[in-house]
C-alpha cells in the first residue's frame, strides 16, 4: 500500500503521491473525478501534470463524458460484445481460464484501453473538458477494491 509521498526534485518540482481506494460491485465504470480534483485542490498548487495510475491488470482507466449515463451503458454492451466471456464459443482458443470466466476477457479489454493517464492542471484544476469524467473502467464481475496511484507534479 502507498502512503502520501513528497518528493522534491532538483528542478525545482514537487511531486506528491497518493493512493485512492475504489470499492466496485463488478464490471462498469466507476467515476472518481471528485476525488482526483479534491487531491489536486488540496495541494494547491498552480500548474502541473497529474498522472493516474491502476494497479491491476484486470481494470483500466477512462476519461469519458460523464452528463448523460447512456455513453457509460453503451460502452459497457460494446465492450461485453468486443471481448465476450470465456465460456462464449468465440473465445474458445483462450488458454488463461484458472481465474474464471471473465478473468482472461477482463485482461483484453484492460490491453484495450490503458493502465495510465495524465492529465493537466491549471490553475490549481484538473484541465478537463466540460462533460469528462475520470473513470476507473472495472473488467471483472465480481466487486474488487481497486487501487489507483493519484502523482501530481508542480
Amino acid at each position: 500500500m502507498l502512503d502520501s509521498v513528497r518528493e522534491k526534485r532538483t528542478t525545482g518540482r514537487m511531486t506528491t503521491i497518493r493512493a485512492i481506494t475504489l470499492a466496485t460491485r463488478g464490471q462498469g465504470l466507476y467515476e472518481f473525478t471528485a476525488e482526483a480534483e479534491a487531491f489536486v485542490a488540496a495541494e494547491g498548487v498552480g500548474d502541473g501534470l497529474l498522472t493516474v495510475f491502476v494497479r491491476h491488470t484486470s481494470a483500466s482507466l477512462l476519461i469519458q463524458e460523464n452528463a448523460d449515463p447512456d455513453v457509460v451503458a453503451d460502452l459497457q454492451a460494446f465492450f461485453a460484445r468486443l471481448v465476450p466471456p470465456a465460456t462464449d464459443p468465440a473465445m474458445d482458443y483462450l488458454v488463461h481460464r484458472l481465474e474464471g470466466p471473465d478473468d482472461m476477457p477482463a485482461h483484453i479489454k484492460a490491453a484495450l484501453t490503458q493502465t495510465s493517464i495524465g492529465i493537466p492542471v491549471h490553475r490549481g484544476a484538473l484541465a478537463l473538458g466540460r462533460w469528462q469524467g475520470l473513470y476507473l473502467f472495472e473488467h471483472r464481475d465480481r466487486p474488487h477494491r481497486r487501487e489507483i496511484v493519484l502523482a501530481l507534479t508542480a
